[in-house]
This record gives C-alpha cells, sequence and structure tokens, in this order.
C-alpha cells in the first residue's frame, strides 16, 4: 500500500483545528446557518485562535446524484452550490471541509463514494473544498472490502485531484487504524463516536483500544483517554491519531470536566474540532476553547503526544501524563474521583530526564510556580493540572 506522504505535509503539521455541524445540527444545517457560523468563528476570536476550517458534515449533499453521476449539494438547503460558499469563506480566511463515505451510501443514506472516487475527489477540488471528513457507514458489497482498501483508493484520487485536500480517515478505530491509518490519512479516528458524557456512557462496549467491537459507540471522554493510554505511542507527526469532536461546551460538563476534556485533547495531539454551538457559548467556555498555552501544546511543532506514566498513577484514582515539547516538556495531574483528592508527584519520577527542580507554569491560571521538584496540591473534583517545565 503506498502512503498518502513521505513525510509530514504542510496540510497536517500540526493537528487541525475547526468546527464541524455534526453536533449543533446533525444533519439540518442550511447556507445560512453556515454563514452564522463563519461569521461567528471570526468574532469570537476562534478563527484567530486556529479553528479555521469550517466543516459541513451530513446533510450537505442531495440525496441523489446528478444525471451524469456527480455529487452535488442539497438543492433545498445549499442551492447556491459548494463553490460560491468555498469561495466565501476562503473570502473570510475560513476552509471549507465536506464529509463523504467510502461505501456506497453515507451513514444519511445520501451517496457515498464507492466507485466513484475519482469523480469525487475532482469535484471537491474543482470546488475548491479544503478537507475531506470520510465515513465507514459503507453499505452492501463496500463492506466486503477491507478499510485499508477503501480508504486509500480515496487517498490516491484525493492526491491525483490536483488540489491539497486534508483527508480525515472516519472509520472509527475499527481493524486498529494506528497499525495503518497513518500510511493513508492525515488524521484517523481511533475510536468510536464520542459522546456528551464525561463519565458512565452506556453505549460505549468497549472500554480499552484492543477490542473487536470498535463500530458506531457513544463513548465518554474518560473511556477515550482511556484507550489513548494503550495507543499513545502510535501519534505520527503529520498523520494524527483522531480522538473525535470536542465535546466542550455540549452537554452537562462542569467548568473541571471541560477543562480536563480541552487539554487531554490538546497534549495528546489531537484534532480540535468543535462539535458545540458557537453561537450560545458561555465565556467560560469561550476561554478554555482560546486558551493560547493549551493550544500551543496541541499545536508544538515537535508533534510529540504526552504517554501515560503508570508508576506514578494510581488506577481508578489520579492519572498522571508526561511529554516532551520542543522547549521543555508538559505534565498533566488529572483527579478521576468525584470528589476533591490530595496528589503529590515527583517530577524526577516522570521519565522526563528531570533532576532536581525546574521552572514550572499551570497553564489554566497562568500562575508560575517557580523551582520545583514535585507537584504537591489539592485536584477538586474531575479537575486537571497542566504543567509546562523548562
Amino acid at each position: 500500500m503506498s502512503r498518502l506522504h513521505t513525510s509530514a505535509p504542510p496540510l497536517a503539521s500540526t493537528p487541525q483545528m475547526g468546527f464541524n455541524t455534526w453536533n449543533t445540527f446533525k444533519a439540518n444545517h442550511n447556507e445560512s446557518t453556515t454563514h452564522e457560523i463563519a461569521s461567528t468563528l471570526i468574532s469570537s476570536g476562534l478563527k484567530d485562535a486556529g479553528y479555521t476550517y469550517l466543516i459541513l458534515d451530513e446533510g450537505w449533499s442531495d440525496y441523489t446524484r446528478t444525471a451524469s453521476g456527480f455529487l452535488q449539494s442539497n438543492q433545498t438547503t445549499y442551492p447556491s452550490g459548494i463553490k460560491p460558499l468555498a469561495d466565501r469563506l476562503h473570502r473570510l480566511g475560513l476552509k471549507l471541509g465536506l464529509y463523504g463515505d467510502s461505501g456506497i451510501l453515507t451513514c444519511g443514506f445520501r451517496p457515498g463514494s464507492w466507485g466513484y472516487e475519482e469523480r469525487d475527489a475532482n469535484s471537491l477540488a474543482e470546488w475548491g473544498v479544503d478537507y475531506w471528513k470520510y465515513d465507514n457507514c459503507g453499505g452492501f458489497q463496500a463492506m466486503t472490502h477491507a478499510p485499508q482498501e477503501r480508504f486509500n483508493t480515496m487517498a490516491r484520487a484525493l492526491m491525483d485531484s490536483g488540489r491539497e485536500i486534508f483527508y480525515s480517515v472516519c472509520e472509527w478505530g475499527f481493524q486498529f487504524p494506528w497499525h495503518w491509518g497513518g500510511g493513508i490519512g492525515h488524521s484517523y479516528r481511533m475510536s468510536g463516536d464520542i459522546t456528551a458524557s464525561f463519565i458512565n456512557e452506556t453505549g460505549c462496549p468497549c472500554k480499552t483500544a484492543y477490542c473487536l467491537n470498535t463500530g458506531y459507540a457513544g463513548c465518554s471522554v474518560t473511556s477515550i483517554i482511556r484507550k489513548m493510554r494503550e495507543i499513545s505511542v502510535y501519534q505520527e507527526k503529520g498523520h494524527w491519531l483522531d480522538m473525535d469532536m470536542l465535546e466542550v461546551g455540549v452537554g452537562d460538563m462542569t467548568v473541571y470536566m471541560q477543562q480536563t476534556h480541552f487539554a487531554f485533547w490538546a497534549a495528546l495531539k489531537s484534532p480540535l474540532i468543535i462539535g458545540a454551538d458557537i453561537r450560545s457559548l458561555s465565556e467560560e467556555t469561550l476561554e478554555i476553547l482560546k486558551n493560547k498555552e493549551i493550544i500551543a501544546l496541541n499545536q508544538d511543532p515537535l508533534g510529540l503526544p504526552v504517554h501515560y506514566v503508570e508508576g506514578v498513577s494510581e488506577e481508578g484514582s489520579i492519572q498522571v501524563w508526561a511529554g516532551k515539547l520542543e522547549k521543555g516538556s508538559v505534565v498533566l495531574v488529572f483527579n478521576e474521583k468525584s470528589y476533591p483528592q490530595d496528589v503529590s508527584v515527583s517530577l524526577k519520577d516522570l521519565g522526563l530526564g528531570i533532576r532536581g527542580k525546574v521552572r514550572a507554569r499551570e497553564l489554566w491560571s497562568g500562575k508560575s510556580w517557580g523551582s520545583n521538584a514535585s507537584v504537591e496540591r489539592t485536584l477538586q473534583a474531575y479537575q486537571t493540572l497542566v504543567f509546562r517545565l523548562s
């Protein structure tokens, strides 16, 4: 199988950032709502923070192809077509993403790209599309072909289209894509769909990465973090493991839950794709999503994820993760309990080569902790402290 790129491509030298319509609108979005989202990305400061992709998920396309067999926009909700929309977003400094499927049908029973890969990739290029989220609902005979084959066929078609298009592989962790997805997509999903629950989901049968039932399922924030304990080592610069859309600002999460969610997605180098309705976010949630120092962890040029430090963590109670940055290192300390806990973590035990004291800055509070040899603090329920060490 040929690789999509032989080195970290400019499109994905850091994880992608943007907004996806699915969590807020499902398939019920249109030109008007898309223009509103584009305007809000700019007026809220999210675009300036790095969220530049506006991705139209299921619902943008018609239920039938044209008489000549080409994809077309939904004639009711996107009557002007895709190219004028792409042109408008480009003038605003944004990029347009669309959604498709590797089978005969999409998850919403619109035309998939199985057998039409080259034609559809050329349509995307002609329209000026910047991003292609490619799903795995498939259906019928397409599902008798391995995902490696189906997704790689589209990868080749995109490369031959004449336009650089970010390729987001969305096959839910099926057949363990961390062993092959980096050879196909700029990013690739590592689990079933996330749900707007921080803990205690009911629809996620797989609580570990290596589980055969990895299909379409609602996995909580903490379940997806748990899976990454096993596979963060496979994170590769330019071909990012995708932990799915952010649920920050969705559901009933406390501020500490939202901070924990965002910090782990950032430090594990997952794409940062907002799913909440950005038109009605609280100021607290907006500040979480725009935190420059947390975003900087995600966009760090070194591209290395944090790893779980088992020796200083306590199963089911305290998680400690650590990793290298281009300049310095980062440590996350997460209280998994629903009540406050005192923690004490020796920095020399994190596998970062630390000897003696180092300077520490806690990124949520923005406060310097001076020189430290350990982290000692009371963490509130589900709180994560994030330290940048130098």
